[in-house]
């Protein structure tokens, strides 16, 4: 499907900043729709293609349907072609460059159209309508008068280029019209308030009479706003009274000839989504706190086992506590991800580069050195998978290094692969060392690392282990079955 860009560009004759200027309108302009209860079209001239010449037919290059009013276009406008002649009140507006009024057939209905020229440095680039139902027109509160003598002044500046404003300033996540308008002069005084804003304000705390007040006294920053009405840009800010209440607003500048003569401010109470950002963050804040914790402790359970290890004589109990120390410490380093981090998915890379510099500095001696490399990054895990996995890791490197490369060798090379799909997970471990004996059976292998790996492998992982010769070495190889979220 075409953006707006594609369009433009294909079929219209705006330059690179004529079309930057509509794509900021069409990002901001679902404010000037509620306003005006009506949809809003922009259509732009278009050209023949390559030629570049006018060929007597306008796009339609953006719509917008208002959240205060029905809409008269069930069906998507964008990218449709009009002749001119279909379209007058548009036609005038952009021969003469003024608004232009009419009326047209829309089905079974009667449409008013208020067509506007967008202005861009002098030069009408292109042109936006205000389309409302004849039938649906009644008179107008105070409530409506407001709201479109508002439109009015944002179609005046449309005209004249003072809006879209200099920058984008738009957000999906602010607030609308019907969210709550306060209007006032260029004092910022109040000259109306919205039922919606009234509440939004007593939420606030702000009970008295707000007309006639100036923003200031009812806890904006002044500063902010004077900022604002120098730069003729909108500014956005919370109303924060506690911890309870947070009222978000937004404020536009209404410029006329030059001088900003005041503003519109939308409120929106976002209290009950701010306490649920607050308690995502202590959430947050609680599980990096209890990652931190294990691994502090694990760490600790692993210095009592060095201390253990170094009043031990017998060499079989000394290996014994120092494998079991580097399976403690494989644990930890993915709970000191996660404490930095946060979240409960770690990335496979970030804990084997740490299992590989730990078997490293533990086991390879300088007279037989050994060096390590690293393929492939692999995927996000859950933190109980790479737990599991960092411990089966750690085996495999360590019975690789020890088996492949006995005290006498002149150390080698060990290559981990890691190959990732969207429901599996491989991780070669490849020695150039001894090889393995003849007679070696991975299922019948007394060795507890061996014993570890292969239980939870296919407990914890679901998957299994396999050894095989190469040439030179051995090829230890985990498949893993990643179950889906």
């Amino acid at each position: 499907m075409a953006t707006l860009g594609d369009l433009t560009r294909q079929h219209t004759a705006l330059r690179h900043d004529d079309r930057d200027h509509v794509r900021r309108l069409t990002g901001s302009w679902g404010l000037l729709a509620d306003l005006s209860f009506a949809d809003l079209l922009l259509f732009v001239p278009s050209v023949q293609p390559g030629s570049g010449r006018p060929d007597g037919r306008v796009v339609v290059a953006g719509q917008i349907r208002p959240t205060t009013a029905q809409t008269l276009y069930h069906d998507d406008q964008f990218g449709r072609f009009h002749s001119i002649a279909d379209r007058p009140v548009v036609a005038l507006a952009l021969e003469t460059g003024e608004r232009a009024v009419g009326e047209m057939e829309h089905g079974d209905e009667r449409i008013q159209v208020l067509a506007v020229p967008v202005r861009r440095d002098g030069r009408v680039i292109a042109v936006v309508t205000s389309e409302t139902s004849r039938g649906g027109l009644r008179p107008h509160g105070e409530l409506e008068r407001t709201y479109l003598g508002v439109f009015h002044q944002f179609l005046d500046m449309i005209s004249d280029g003072t809006f879209p404003y200099g920058a984008d300033e738009e957000s999906d996540q602010g607030p609308r019209v019907g969210d709550g308008v306060v209007v006032t002069d260029g004092a910022t005084r109040v000259t109306y308030l919205s039922p919606n804003a009234v509440s939004a304000l007593h939420r606030a705390g702000f009970h008295a009479n707000a007309e006639g007040r100036e923003l200031g006294d009812m806890g904006f920053e002044r500063d902010a706003i004077r900022t604002a009405f120098a730069l003729r840009v909108p500014m956005a800010e919370d109303l924060e009274r506690g911890t309870q209440v947070t009222i978000q607003t937004r404020l536009y500048p209404l410029v006329a000839g030059g001088d900003v003569t005041g503003a519109l401010v939308l409120l929106r109470d976002v209290s009950d989504l701010r306490n649920q950002e607050r308690l995502l963050v202590s959430m947050d804040a609680t599980i990096r706190e209890i990652h931190h914790r294990v691994k502090n402790n694990l760490q600790t359970v692993s210095s009592l086992l060095r201390l253990q290890g170094r009043r031990v004589e017998v060499p079989e109990a000394k290996a014994a506590i120092d494998e079991s120390v580097r399976r403690i410490r494989s644990i930890a380093l993915v709970h000191e991800i996660l404490a930095q981090e946060g979240g409960d998915d770690v990335a496979l890379g970030d804990v084997l580069q740490p299992i590989v510099r730990m078997v490293e500095e533990a086991l390879v001696a300088p007279d037989r050195p050994i060096r390590f490399r690293v393929v492939g990054a692999g995927p996000i895990l859950p933190a109980n998978v790479a737990s599991s996995l960092a411990v089966v890791l750690t085996e495999l490197l360590q019975n690789a290094v020890e088996h492949g490369y006995p005290p006498g060798s002149d150390g080698g090379r060990i290559t981990i692969e890691v190959e990732s799909a969207r429901t599996g997970l491989n991780v070669r471990v490849h020695d150039d060392g001894q090889g393995l004996p003849d007679d070696f059976d991975l299922d019948a292998s007394p060795g507890l690392g061996l014993t570890i790996a292969r239980t939870l492998a296919k407990g914890e992982l679901g998957g299994q282990i396999t050894m095989r010769p190469a040439s030179p070495g051995t090829i230890a190889e985990l498949s893993v079955e990643l179950r889906e979220a």
